[in-house]
């Protein structure tokens, strides 16, 4: 009788709720950042440092257009033009103050998965440094 369908809903994106996801998402990664550290420290002892000694960077991309209404809206809270074409990055989400690439990557990772249970394809890159 009626023929089933499934629909895909794309969410839409303005400039106010990409700040209040870049708002969780951010503080999202300073707890993630905060627990590894806890973590790492109860069961390393830690160092003279407080942080893991391995060096590095991290980094969120999401893959979108830069004129594009999420892509302005991204670019309002910090991401900026990759090096790669169509993507927009944002470097350390979790603001860590440290050099540990542990740290930064945890951080990072949490940023992403905040904005994909929104809906946004984001991931976490990294290099050593």
């Amino acid at each position: 009788m009626f023929k089933e369908q499934t629909i895909t809903v794309i969410p839409t994106f303005d400039t106010v709720k990409v700040e209040m996801i870049h708002a969780e998402a951010t503080q999202a990664a300073k707890n993630a950042v905060a627990k590894f550290l806890d973590d790492w420290n109860s069961k390393s002892g830690g160092n003279q440092y407080g942080e893991p000694m391995y060096c590095g960077f991290a980094w969120v991309d999401v893959r979108v257009r830069s004129n594009s209404k999420l892509g302005k809206a991204l670019q309002a809270v910090g991401f900026r033009k990759s090096w790669q074409g169509g993507v927009l990055q944002l470097w350390d989400p979790a603001q860590h103050r440290g050099q540990s690439m542990d740290c930064k990557e945890t951080g990072a990772q949490a940023y992403a998965d905040v904005f994909r249970s929104y809906g946004v394809e984001m991931y976490m890159g990294s290099r050593a440094d």
